[in-house]
């Protein structure tokens, strides 16, 4: 049996299934996932990370409650790395002319995440090099993540890397052709929810689903 640690990008991982299966299947267990998508390895770690979304606090605060859930459910196997969002500068303001994080009233802001990545490829990269776990599990279509890849192997040339897609990536980007991919299907989704209640001993409360995820 070969032991895996498996790194989420979680937004990936989000926009996938809901432009796939709406709100569905959000009340997802990542480590269960994790579990069925690879049944005869042992799960040693999962490494989840996101960040916090700006200006709709209704969603932020599904989102938070999601990852309380998650840490209460999942225990010590499951690491959340919550990242950032900052204004992004785009051009400048038709009102004042200045960039847009000038104080003008305007409809739209832009936001860009911030570390969530490079977190996630340090540690890939880190716990390779000191052999964590046999396999390497990168749940994300992000080619972006090419280069960490390339360095778990130059650090560890016999670790073996193997792509999981979200939904609504048919197949890998052509910088990921080398890899062992396959495609998260709606059955491991379906396999791998939370409880309906979940009893968090931190803050001694119940957790649920929240409505809009029904």
């Amino acid at each position: 049996m070969a032991t895996v640690a498996a790194y989420i990008d979680g937004f990936n991982l989000y926009y996938g299934m809901k432009s796939k299966f709406a709100r569905k299947y959000l009340w997802l267990d990542v480590v269960e996932l994790v579990r069925r998508l690879r049944p005869d390895d042992e799960v040693v770690s999962v490494r989840y990370y996101t960040a916090l979304v700006k200006g709709e606090p209704d969603a932020a605060s599904r989102q938070n409650h999601y990852l309380e859930t998650l840490r209460a459910h999942c225990g010590t196997l499951l690491d959340v790395q919550v990242g950032w969002f900052k204004p992004k500068k785009l051009a400048p303001c038709k009102r004042c002319k200045e960039d847009w994080l000038c104080e003008c009233p305007r409809k739209v802001r832009f936001y860009e995440e911030k570390e969530t990545d490079v977190a996630l490829a340090a540690a890939m990269v880190a716990d390779a090099a000191c052999r964590l776990a046999d396999i390497t599990l990168l749940v994300s279509a992000d080619s972006d993540f090419a280069p960490a890849i390339r360095a778990v192997k130059s650090v560890r040339p016999e670790q073996h890397v193997i792509l999981a897609m979200p939904p609504g990536n048919p197949k890998p980007h052509k910088r990921f052709t080398d890899l062992g991919s396959f495609n998260i299907n709606e059955t491991a989704l379906r396999r791998s929810q939370l409880p309906e209640v979940i009893w968090d001993g931190r803050t001694r409360t119940e957790r649920r689903r929240p409505d809009k995820w029904i």
